[in-house]
């Protein structure tokens, strides 16, 4: 994900206080350097930079840190606070009535953005539309009303049109009975005068509630002159950052955040209409520096488990903690763990899996673990309902067939059995726990404490 970059070098640089009860003027002078080229390696301003690591360097040296407070601890949280203090609070998005306009250069992602929200908003118990008024780029129409159809959601634009004006007002029209609307306007390859004055205008009709400036995470240093640009010209509330799955720095970001004086809107994580999340600086933080985020964890199972139902109405994950555990109950949880996303992304997630144990990872190991969930899914695609409702009766003769029909080796078939094996014993375990009560009192204690937000995946086994 963009910025691992940079949250693996946070990482190593307060590594080095590892085993130190206290920190001396000279181990704070060498974390500021470290932290200084992080974040210029991230394409973060200059600017914001030594605001940022004064602040560090101040609160390291005056602040007395907590009794018995291991140093590296007392550091990370003070980089911890000055990084959520910089980034601010999550822009501001009541799940009521509005209007919000899409702002951006062409190629930041803002058709996929519009999508991406709408559904978001969708989820949330409200109808949203999205207006197409890009006039400018070939393709534009057909993309988005392709990706609105994905995203399920209400769509308006005028292939034929030539007034992006006009369509915007026909658009806020036709989509009258809609209680969000999310207008796309045409972008450009540069910051050209008949944009913004062509963004200005569609503003005056539409009159949104809160523009929303939409970079790719690639942006670099050019997101300082982008932002201040846009904000002269419609006011910024809000930034939405795209494309955080790739490998881009992403520090351009942060400064266009600051420079228009908002905040982070959301997160584009991925190419699906779902691969979005709602920001939040704590959550976010803290999976940069390897803390874990239980909130968009427990978030994303939510609705991992209700696609998951969705696909199969007549399974119901509740039925593994009553009854017997089959390969088809260990068929569906995969898919709610493929419906969650990519695994890197949600180790990042899980305190004490993200960060540091993700960085000794070799680079292909979540491209492994993703290949290897599918190699199951494909063998038991080639298994009988009754294989797959009692696996333990499969025998020598059965792996063969198996084996040769999934177009696989006998020894994935087996190892396919183990990983069963092992998730059964674990649903053992839950089904020991006592009454649903216990099990909801015992989850809200993982959430509270934190640490133990790594303990749920026990279950999946080399997963």
């Amino acid at each position: 994900m963009v910025l691992d970059d940079l949250g693996s070098s946070l990482r190593g640089t307060l590594d080095t206080l590892r085993g130190k009860s206290r920190i001396s003027e000279e181990d704070v002078e060498e974390i500021v350097k470290e932290i200084q080229r992080s974040l210029l390696s991230a394409d973060v301003d200059v600017s914001l930079v030594m605001e940022l690591s004064d602040n560090i360097e101040r609160r390291a040296l005056e602040e007395e840190p907590p009794a018995g407070t291991p140093a590296r601890d007392f550091v990370l949280r003070i980089v911890y606070e000055e990084l959520v203090d910089l980034i601010g609070e999550s822009t501001d998005l009541p799940l009521e009535e509005q209007t919000i306009l899409l702002a951006g250069l062409q190629g930041s992602g803002k058709t996929t953005s519009a999508a991406k929200m709408a559904w978001w908003f969708s989820t949330k118990g409200l109808r949203p539309a999205v207006i197409q008024t890009d006039t400018f780029r070939p393709g534009a129409y057909e993309q988005a009303e392709q990706m609105s159809e994905r995203a399920e959601v209400e769509f308006y634009g005028d292939p034929d049109g030539e007034d992006p004006v006009q369509i915007a007002r026909d658009g806020l029209e036709a989509t009258s009975d809609a209680d969000v609307h999310i207008v796309d306007t045409a972008g450009r390859h540069a910051l050209e005068d008949d944009l913004i004055a062509e963004i200005e205008q569609i503003e005056g009709v539409v009159e949104p509630d809160r523009s929303l400036l939409v970079l790719d995470a690639a942006i670099g240093q050019g997101a300082k002159d982008q932002a201040q640009q846009f904000d002269e010209s419609i006011g910024i509330d809000g930034v939405v950052i795209t494309k955080l799955d790739g490998t881009a720095k992403g520090g351009g970001a942060l400064t266009a955040v600051d420079q228009t004086d908002s905040s982070i809107a959301f997160l584009g994580t991925g190419e699906e209409v779902q691969d979005v999340e709602r920001f939040e600086p704590d959550g976010f933080i803290s999976r940069l520096l390897g803390m874990g985020d239980l909130g968009q964890l427990a978030e994303r199972v939510e609705r991992a488990m209700a696609q998951t139902e969705d696909e199969e109405e007549d399974w119901d994950p509740e039925d593994m903690l009553q009854g017997s555990f089959t390969l088809n109950d260990m068929q569906k949880q995969m898919q709610a763990m493929n419906n969650m996303g990519p695994l890197d992304q949600v180790m990042d997630m899980i305190p004490g899996f993200g960060g540091g144990i993700k960085d000794q990872l070799p680079d292909d190991a979540m491209d492994v673990t993703q290949e290897r969930m599918r190699t199951f899914e494909v063998i038991m695609d080639s298994m009988t309902d009754a294989e797959k409702e009692y696996p333990k009766a499969i025998g020598a003769s059965q792996v063969q067939r198996i084996a040769r029909g999934s177009g696989t080796d006998e020894e994935q078939v087996r190892e396919l059995l183990e990983q069963f094996k092992m998730m059964e014993r674990t649903i053992k375990q839950f089904q020991g726990m006592g009454s649903e009560k216990e099990m909801q009192r015992m989850m809200q204690q993982m959430q509270q404490g934190g640490g133990g937000g790594g303990g749920g995946m026990g279950g999946m086994g080399p997963f």
